[in-house]
């Protein structure tokens, strides 16, 4: 039996609807409002729990492989023999089969990162951690066209949604080289959105060459995400951070920001870019 005030989880809802006071020039109106969910998920790696994030309850095979992957707890689809979802009244649960010889590893560096919401370093044990070895620089030669980046900007606010309805999401699209949006993902969280897109992608038939473009600001957490699963263009409408530029520049992930109609910024290794002018 549930306690007074306890939270009950809908967990398949991605919105909810919430009765509100709405002003607007002087005028007080009452009426239902579409609002993001966001979930506690607990990711289970063969009976132990490893992390517990809040998410959009979507998608949610993709998010546990796409961040089994981005966080180094695999190196690949196989290493991972099932994922159930399992629903309480207070959250999900993803219970992860691991192959053994990867599960031994995660034992030998857990890590705490209950609550962990976006900031990329909730829950390390220390500097080292975080700014260690990022494994090899990315040293694909992608080209990507102003064209593309323009084409996916105009069109992804029309693919989102939960967005559309509720205002509240971040959405992460992997675009090929000619503008195309093939997956995009959403959730409250843009790392969860990341994480989903990357799951998502080493599932489908995805083309190979392209670029990933997201909704928000260019943390360090995501420029950390895109190069682990090999992804060497970023880019990002809004602003990027210094640590997410030195972070870039350091594992060769091409980023770019402010994305907006007929403009952009490029921060790190602009030679994949290729402009205009130049044709």
């Amino acid at each position: 039996m549930n306690s007074p005030g306890d939270v009950i989880i809908m967990a398949e809802a991605t919105s909810g609807r919430y009765p509100v006071l709405k002003w607007d020039d002087g005028r007080v109106y009452q009426l239902d409002d579409d609002v993001a969910e966001e979930v506690p998920v607990a990711l289970v790696y063969n009976g132990i729990s490893h992390a517990v994030m809040l998410a959009t309850p979507q998608d949610l095979e993709d998010f546990a492989l796409g961040f089994s992957l981005t966080e180094g707890i695999i190196a690949k689809a196989d290493e991972i023999f099932g994922i159930d979802i399992v629903h309480h009244p207070k959250g999900i649960e993803l219970h992860i089969e691991l192959a053994s010889e990867r599960f031994q590893s995660l034992k030998q560096r857990r890590r705490s990162m209950t609550g962990r919401t976006g900031c990329g370093l909730c829950g390390a044990e220390s500097l080292d951690q975080v700014m260690g070895d990022m494994g090899n620089v990315i040293n694909v030669q992608e080209r990507i066209h102003t064209r593309a980046i323009e084409k996916a900007y105009a069109n992804i606010r029309s693919q989102q949604q939960i967005q559309s309805i509720t205002g509240g999401t971040h959405a992460c699209a992997w675009v090929d080289l000619d503008g195309n949006i093939s997956i995009l993902r959403e959730d409250v969280g843009r790392h969860n959105a990341l994480d989903k897109l990357i799951g998502a992608k080493m599932k489908a038939n995805a083309p190979a060459h392209g670029f990933v473009l997201t909704t928000s600001r260019a943390s360090y957490e995501l420029v950390q995400k895109v190069a682990s699963a090999g992804i060497p263009v970023l880019v990002a409408v809004s602003a990027p951070t210094g640590l997410a530029i030195k972070t870039a520049q350091r594992c060769g992930v091409t980023l770019v920001a402010f994305a907006r109609d007929h403009q952009h910024v490029v921060y790190s290794r602009p030679e994949r870019i290729v402009h205009k002018e130049e044709q």
